[in-house]
């Protein structure tokens, strides 16, 4: 729901100007695929047609990125399918803004690619035919996206609209790196040094916080040691994982899902008596880096490479980017901490399952049956890996199983940095599930090794569910919408203040009964009754 929530601003901002350019989606500057292009064509096999036909695409694209028209892949793609993009490249920053100036002025291409379409874009573009249903064509025309559809009814239940219609092709890589994204981080040569165990418990890992405040662990004389930095309430930088010690584990949506029930976490006994300890045990004695709850990544990023180590403990999924590559050795992971009743878990990241509005087809398009085609190649798992990852020849190679292998990167270039430069990158069309990673595609060698840490420290202590990323239909997002930024930021505004201030059973009770004021009970029933929904599809 993120992207939702993301989004909501420019949709408010933008509707009435969608809603009035609707009228002039065929009108004569339309640029979209000429109607005198209509060609027959292929239904199976390659190429799709004989005589070469043009298609107008407009796609976001990375700064690194050279336009897609030069990319290897889809100069590729074009000499076997003989359909040609012109493609209109927008820089990624810009992107959201002028596809919605070109859909409000009525000048659509023949499809949105990489579009990035937000669940409230796809049902009202949908509905007012601005983009056009696509499970008749994935039907007739798609039979590599058809086969994943039919084998995974988990992704086609996500990518269709509570109308019954699909209006966005999906986008996913199942490496399921996401279900925990907070790694606890802590220095292992300051514990050696004082004569400490790695912590097992909450109490053993306050003790040693303590510790790194008050007994000069980098031993310089100076009291510069910070015992535990965070980013509230941010990606893969929060302290929600520590808070299943108290036996509700939190995530940054506070709302979990056990036995079929949604939770609202940050209303619940085991939240405050957390909260309480983090107070008491942590901010009081000056082991919370004060920082924590205003600093941005660069400072956060900062505080692992000062020339004195200084940072004693930290959450982040890659070490090595806190600490730099060298120091990385002395610091290691922690599993959940076992907490004052004996809990020790941690819990799942909500949402995640495929994107669903990588790709759309316009209603200009005077051949959709050809765009259908052309974009179902990339849903060949092979194929799938080479959009999100890279090429063959140039990211990857084939070993003697035919799965795709991982290249050496050249000298001084960063994977993420490299990928920009040679693919549309992740957010384009294609899926590539957890059964293809080993058989298809191997994983890049850092999703590997974050793969094994969470199959050694967290996933033994997870809960078993999660909310799943769930379709609304449009009147149940005008409500969430409606509820929940606000009351979200009531929520993350409290928690800092109870952590640095402390939180009474009064101030408590007030805080519960501004919760409901605000539509906590409307919001929760909203997200139980998606969830039950889902649930019932799921098993039809």
């Amino acid at each position: 729901m993120q992207s939702v929530f993301k989004s909501s601003a420019i949709w408010i901002v933008s509707a009435a100007l969608v809603f009035s350019g609707c009228s002039n989606h065929n009108s004569s500057n339309n640029q979209g695929s000429d109607p005198s292009q209509k060609v027959a064509f292929h239904q199976t096999g390659l190429p799709i047609v004989d005589e070469p036909v043009t298609l107008r695409m407009v796609s976001p694209k990375s700064a690194l990125a050279p336009e897609f028209s030069e990319m290897e892949i889809f100069k590729s793609l074009e000499k076997k399918t003989h359909v040609k993009i012109n493609w209109e490249n927008i820089p990624d920053t810009d992107y959201t803004e002028k596809k919605n100036l070109l859909i409000a002025s009525g000048d659509l291409p023949d499809a949105f690619y990489a579009a990035g379409f937000t669940d409230y874009e796809l049902i009202n573009y949908g509905k007012d035919g601005t983009i056009i249903p696509l499970e008749d064509l994935i039907e007739q025309y798609a039979p590599n996206l058809k086969a994943l559809l039919k084998r995974r009814p988990d992704i086609k239940l996500a990518i269709t609209a509570a109308d019954g219609h699909i209006y966005g092709l999906p986008s996913w890589e199942e490496n399921n790196l996401e279900i925990n994204p907070f790694f606890h981080v802590i220095n292992k040569s300051w514990l050696d040094q004082l004569g400490l165990p790695v912590p097992q418990t909450l109490d053993e890992y306050t003790a040693a916080l303590l510790a790194f405040k008050t007994q000069d662990p980098n031993r310089n004389g100076k009291p510069d040691e910070i015992p535990l930095s965070f980013m509230h309430m941010q990606w893969c930088m929060d302290i929600a994982g520590l808070f299943g010690a108290f036996g509700l584990p939190d995530n940054l949506e506070h709302r979990v899902v056990r036995n079929g029930q949604v939770i609202f976490t940050a209303a619940q006994p085991q939240y405050k008596e957390a909260l309480t300890y983090f107070h008491e045990k942590w901010y009081k004695q000056g082991l919370i880096d004060p920082e924590s709850f205003t600093q941005d990544a660069a400072q956060y990023l900062s505080k692992g490479k000062t020339i004195d180590e200084t940072l004693g403990s930290y959450i982040w999924w890659e070490a090595e980017e806190v600490v730099g590559t060298e120091r990385a050795k002395d610091y290691v992971l922690l599993s959940p901490l076992k907490g004052p009743h004996g809990d020790q878990l941690i819990g799942r990241a909500n949402g995640g399952g495929p994107g669903r509005g990588a790709f759309a087809i316009t209603s200009v398009n005077s051949n959709p049956e050809v765009t259908m085609r052309w974009v179902d190649q990339q849903y060949e798992p092979y194929m799938a890996a080479q959009i999100h990852w890279g090429p063959l020849g140039i990211i990857f190679k084939k070993d003697s199983t035919g799965k795709l292998v991982n290249l050496p990167l050249p000298q001084g270039a960063s994977a993420g940095e490299y990928r920009q430069k040679v693919t549309p990158g992740s957010g384009g069309p294609g899926v590539i599930t957890a059964d293809d990673f080993g058989k298809v595609v191997d994983m890049e060698p850092r999703a590997q090794n974050r793969t094994k840490d969470l199959a050694k420290y967290y996933v033994p202590y997870m809960e078993k569910e999660k909310y799943p990323n769930i379709f609304f239909a449009a009147e149940e997002l005008d409500k969430i919408n409606r509820i929940e930024p606000e009351l979200m930021r009531y929520v993350n505004t409290k928690r800092g203040r109870f952590i640095v201030d402390g939180v009474t059973d009064e101030e408590w009770n007030d805080y519960l009964k501004t919760l409901e004021k605000m539509g906590l009970s409307e919001l929760m029933a909203i997200y139980q009754t998606g969830l039950d929904r889902y649930n019932a599809n799921l098993t039809k």
